[in-house]
């Protein structure tokens, strides 16, 4: 795996008011934690931090603060704005070597499954797969090759092998399928809706029999 450099300051006031105007200056307040460490108030340039959230792959990090030694981590956790979207804090989780850690990994798929061929419609339901395993193993990405797929078929969590990889999810999860695409109902014509339906006659027996006489 790739391991990028974050470029870091410590914050010695982390009072909202400090936290908007680091946000104003384009700098995006954040905590480093690990079991090893106390947790770190920190703050990062946004244009260096947005490469690693708007990303298709996972990556190592290694964050580099003034006058101290290298961190490795990870992105734990980003707090986005309700409204812009825009980052607003940010969580890294500091590794220890030879302790497995939990982490959320992006799908990319593979392959042209048979069953669009056919003429169904490919169904990609996880984006991301939470998996465990030593910070050395921890994959960019988790590949699934969709090309055996027929309509009606379907790969979970426990169809998937991956050396030095534990998959947190349920067996059961469904990452991918091809089912049939949807059949349209043919539209109601204006003159259908709007003839009204013919009612049966009913011929009372007693009045009948009475016009007989």
């Amino acid at each position: 795996m790739e391991k990028k450099v974050l470029d870091a300051k410590i914050r010695t006031i982390t009072t909202k008011k400090s936290r908007n105007d680091l946000r104003r200056n384009a700098r995006i307040p954040g905590v480093y934690y690990s079991k090893k460490d106390q947790p770190l108030a920190i703050d990062v340039a946004e244009n260096s931090l947005k490469p690693l959230v708007f990303t298709s792959e996972t990556h190592l990090i290694s964050l580099q603060i003034s006058g101290q030694e290298e961190r490795e981590c990870i992105i734990k956790d980003v707090q986005f704005d309700p409204v812009t979207d825009e980052i607003i804090h940010f969580d890294l989780l500091g590794l220890i070597k030879g302790e497995k850690i939990n982490i959320e990994v992006p799908v990319q798929l593979t392959g042209s499954a048979i069953g669009v061929k056919e003429g169904g419609v490919l169904q990609h339901q996880m984006h991301k797969i939470e998996i465990s395993c030593l910070p050395k193993d921890i994959p960019e990405h988790i590949t699934v090759d969709v090309t055996a797929l027929r309509i009606g078929d379907a790969i979970h969590i426990k169809d998937l092998n991956f050396e030095n990889i534990t998959f947190v999810d349920s067996p059961d999860s469904i990452i991918v399928s091809v089912t049939h695409a949807k059949v349209e109902k043919e539209p109601v014509t204006t003159e259908a809706a709007e003839q009204e339906p013919i009612e049966p006659e009913v011929i009372a027996k007693g009045k009948a029999e009475k016009e007989e006489e």
